[in-house]
Formats: C-alpha cells, structure tokens, sequence
C-alpha cells in the first residue's frame, strides 16, 4: 500500500470522525493566535487531518489520490531517489510551509481558523505539473491538462481566499502550489529547463 493511499485513510478516518465531534476540529485545526501565544505548534500540521465537509475531504482526497502515485513514481524514475519517502517528505513540509503566511498575517486573530489538507494536496499537485504539465486528469470524467487544472483551482482558490466565508485554508492553495513548483526544482535544478520545454511543446 503507497503512502499516499496511507494518508488519504488516516485523513479520511479523522476527518470523518470530526464531522461528529466539534471538539476535536477544534483542537486540531490551524489558529494562529494559538500557535504564537499559546506555542501550540502541532497546530501546523494537525489542521490537514480536519476538513470543513464531505465535499472539501473528497476533492482534496480525490486530488492527492489521482497525483499520489505518479508524483512517487516520477521521484522514484525521473530523479531516482526513494519516492514513498520524499513524497512523505513533501507532503508534511508543505503543510506546513504552506500555513505560514496566515500564521504571520493572523497572529494576533484569536477568531482566525482554517483546516484542510489543501497545502499539501496542492504542492503535489505542482510538483507532478514540473514534469508533466500536459498529464490528463480527469474531473468529472472529462481530461483536463494537469497545468490547466492547477491554475483553475488556484484562481478558485483566491476568490474563496477574499470572500473568507469557510473555515478552509484558501490562503494555503497557492504557498502550497509554489512551494510544490520549487520543490523538485530544488532536488534537482534541470527540471525547470525540462519544463520550460515542455510547456512550449504544443507552440
């Protein structure tokens, strides 16, 4: 069993569970009042295994199942490293990563809350869009380009961000498409070359 199928259980199971138990959503999801003043750093990654609704937990958990696989197996071939353990890698700095420029902007916001596993589904996401940016996804049974889908679902995102009617993370979508973008990048630095080539193929 992947790891990314590993995660999407575990999200999945404690998401579920914290649609019935406000107490718990509640003492995982991110604030970053409570971070900063209170040093509840676990916060930073806790708030990913909450989600808002059934709708949230099954797009983000749809996401991370369609990119999981293929993101380690691009690890695995492309930069011949150990996929299951640099996808784990990415996935939970990115959660992190991800939440920090709410943390800075929200610090002193004790009613600031958001939850979401979005930061790290998003830099997955980027990441396999490094190598591929033509992959077909499939939404809704029609293909879309992998690259089309991401920056959809980041302009998506913004406008979710600026009207901040949920408790979601919109904010964390784009950190975590960036820092997802630059991570293999950083792991190996011709990949950005290789992308550049590949997104003018179709030129």
């Amino acid at each position: 069993m992947g790891i990314h199928i590993i995660l999407i259980i575990v999200i999945g199971a404690i998401s579920v569970y914290g649609f019935s138990n406000q107490q718990l959503v509640e003492q995982l999801q991110f604030n970053a009042w409570k971070i900063v003043h209170q040093k509840q750093y676990y916060r930073l990654i806790t708030h990913a295994f909450v989600h808002g609704g059934w709708t949230h937990l099954l797009v983000n958990m749809f996401v991370l199942y369609s990119f999981g696989n293929g993101t380690i197996l691009l690890f695995n071939y492309v930069l011949e490293i150990n996929g299951e353990l640099w996808f784990f890698i990415l996935f939970v700095s990115s959660i992190v990563i991800s939440s920090i420029y709410s943390l800075v902007k929200e610090k002193d916001n004790f009613y600031y809350n958001a939850l979401g596993a979005s930061g790290g589904v998003m830099a997955i996401v980027f990441t396999t869009i490094v190598f591929e940016p033509y992959n077909l996804i499939y939404v809704y049974f029609l293909p879309v380009p992998a690259i089309v889908f991401g920056v959809v679902y980041l302009v998506y995102s913004k406008i979710m961000s600026k009207k901040n009617i949920d408790n979601i993370g919109h904010d964390a979508h784009f950190w975590g498409a960036l820092y997802g973008f630059l991570f293999p990048i950083a792991l190996n630095s011709d990949l950005a070359i290789l992308f550049f080539y590949k997104l003018i193929s179709i030129l």
